[in-house]
């Protein structure tokens, strides 16, 4: 009973701590770069100074524990691991990491008023504009393969399907870190398009293949 207690409490933080970090991923994607495209700079400014630095605060620590609450379950849980839970944590995992080890840095250089801010929002933006992207057939794998049934276990599923999912992720991450920002990521528009396909051809892959 105590087991079985601590794992209900476990995806309950990991849904908190998830609905908060998603919550402000599309904050910063859908409002606050728009209102950046249309505001004067002393505004800009002054949201850049005093409001971003808090919000990338709850942002990136939502962002690890959403991680740290996944890994656990994923521990108890992985006699059930099937290639949805597998593919929607390497999303969730890279996601994570873009947003330690890319956005952070990055927006830190920004905040400061850098020599090469404007380079660092630059790969901060892609990376968050890929995190956007990976959000929707992320949330929908984690949420099919534990509750919508149906998937056999990661033992007794066709691999094909798995490892063009991964190979499908790793080229998505590679233009995160090494490429540049692309049409079909570039508007609010385009990404919630490009999310929605994506989606649907996980979708197939793990049903399908």
């Amino acid at each position: 009973m105590e087991a079985y207690l601590g794992t209900v409490l476990i995806r309950f933080a990991h849904i908190l701590f998830g609905v908060l970090w998603i919550g402000l991923l599309y904050y910063f994607n859908f409002v606050q770069t728009e209102y950046f495209k249309e505001s004067e700079a002393s505004a800009k400014s002054d949201v850049v100074q005093k409001l971003v630095p808090n919000a990338l605060w709850y942002f990136r620590w939502a962002a690890a524990f959403t991680f740290l609450t996944g890994l656990y379950l994923l521990y108890w849980l992985s006699i059930t691991v099937n290639i949805g839970i597998v593919l929607g944590a390497l999303m969730g995992t890279l996601m994570a990491a873009n947003v330690w080890f890319v956005i952070w840095p990055n927006q830190k250089k920004v905040i400061a008023g850098a020599p090469d801010a404007a380079d660092a929002g630059a790969k901060a933006g892609l990376a968050s504009r890929t995190n956007t992207l990976f959000s929707l057939p992320m949330l929908y794998l984690m949420v099919y393969s534990a509750h919508g049934g149906g998937l056999p276990m990661i033992a007794a599923t066709d691999m094909t399907g798995l490892w063009v999912g991964i190979a499908i992720i790793l080229l998505i991450e590679a233009n995160a870190l090494f490429g540049k920002m692309n049409p079909l990521i570039t508007s609010v528009k385009a990404v919630i398009h490009s999310g929605v396909l994506l989606t649907v051809i996980f979708g197939a892959l793990v049903h399908y293949l």
